[in-house]
């Protein structure tokens, strides 16, 4: 196990490092830079910024030198915990990301959360009623769930709250608790605005898991050890869940690592349809701007959790299914 865990550190840093150039150099392909976007913006809108003003900003932010300066200057600050100032904020890029990366956090662990409380049973109970009415009814249910675009999905939950229930559901809170400070009455306007992007992101999660876990349980149930261990008189319930489920749940461990990427990436059209305070919109505009230094530091943190999370999935693996062996 030492073995392992030091094999994989060395291996995580190198992925991370591997990334951050590959990153660095994808943000800067596209031609031009933020100032030549900055003064077409402003061309766009009738303005004008003198040459004398561009040429100032682009050495003070150092865009005038080679690329691989760049990185490096940028590698530095991050590995002092600076990931550099904004380009179109004009503010440390860790003061942008701070509130965002924590809710960007709290709305992936709530929709996993989700994802798991539904998938798990459904697929066990439709993998244990095979071919039953239920099990038809849950298939349908799942094709619907995988063929709904989640921001089409949160369109109709968002005029369904704002017509029935009266409820702005845009964001994650009420306009009277924008930048106030933490109370309890504040949570609790948290919690009443976090259900529906929880809802929305993990359906189509849980339609797809459902399959699975129906899929692997179904080629597990019919194994010798489930024999065996029926013939010894195990109760039937709990032999589902001490053997051939643990083998079923596979997918949800090995997926952990990619749940939170999945959510900045994979939703990003979603979290600016819900107006969500998570970092993909900030990713997507950052790219659009060319801010180079905010859209690096999405990608590194995104990384960073991409290769905890895969870290911890092979260590869950290990635990859950003893047919692995870390040596």
């Amino acid at each position: 196990m030492l073995q392992f865990l030091i094999r994989r550190s060395i291996s995580a840093l190198l992925t991370i490092l591997a990334v951050s150039v590959v990153s660095f150099i994808i943000i800067q392909l596209p031609p031009g830079d933020f100032l030549t976007t900055y003064a077409a913006n402003l061309a766009a809108m009738g303005e004008y910024a003198p040459e004398q003003q561009i040429q100032a900003m682009r050495e003070h932010y150092g865009l005038g030198e080679p690329m691989y300066i760049q990185y490096f200057k940028w590698m530095r600050g991050v590995v002092q915990g600076d990931f550099g100032r904004s380009l179109e904020w004009g503010v440390p890029v860790s003061f942008m990301l701070k509130d965002r990366v924590q809710m960007t956090v709290l709305v992936g662990l709530s929709s996993i959360l989700f994802v798991w409380a539904v998938a798990i049973p459904i697929g066990v109970f439709s993998a244990t009623h095979q071919y039953s009415l239920l099990d038809y009814f849950f298939t349908f249910v799942g094709f619907l769930g995988l063929a709904t675009p989640n921001f089409l999905l949160a369109l109709v939950l968002m005029w369904i709250g704002w017509s029935v229930f009266g409820q702005n559901v845009g964001g994650l809170y009420s306009p009277e608790y924008q930048g106030a400070p933490w109370s309890l009455a504040k949570f609790v306007d948290l919690l009443n605005h976090l259900w529906i992007p929880m809802i929305i992101i993990g359906t189509s999660w849980a339609a797809n898991f459902i399959r699975i876990i129906r899929a692997n349980l179904l080629d597990e149930l019919n194994q010798p050890y489930v024999e065996a261990a029926r013939a010894r008189g195990l109760k039937e319930w709990r032999l589902i869940w001490k053997y051939p489920v643990r083998v079923a749940l596979n997918p949800f461990i090995s997926t952990i690592g990619y749940a939170l990427p999945q959510i900045v990436g994979g939703v990003l059209i979603t979290a600016v349809v819900l107006n969500l305070p998570t970092i993909g919109p900030l990713l997507l505009r950052a790219l659009l701007s060319q801010d180079m230094f905010m859209a690096g530091a999405v990608v590194m943190i995104l990384s960073v959790l991409t290769v905890i999370g895969t870290f911890i999935s092979d260590i869950l693996l290990a635990i859950f299914d003893p047919r692995i062996r870390l040596e």
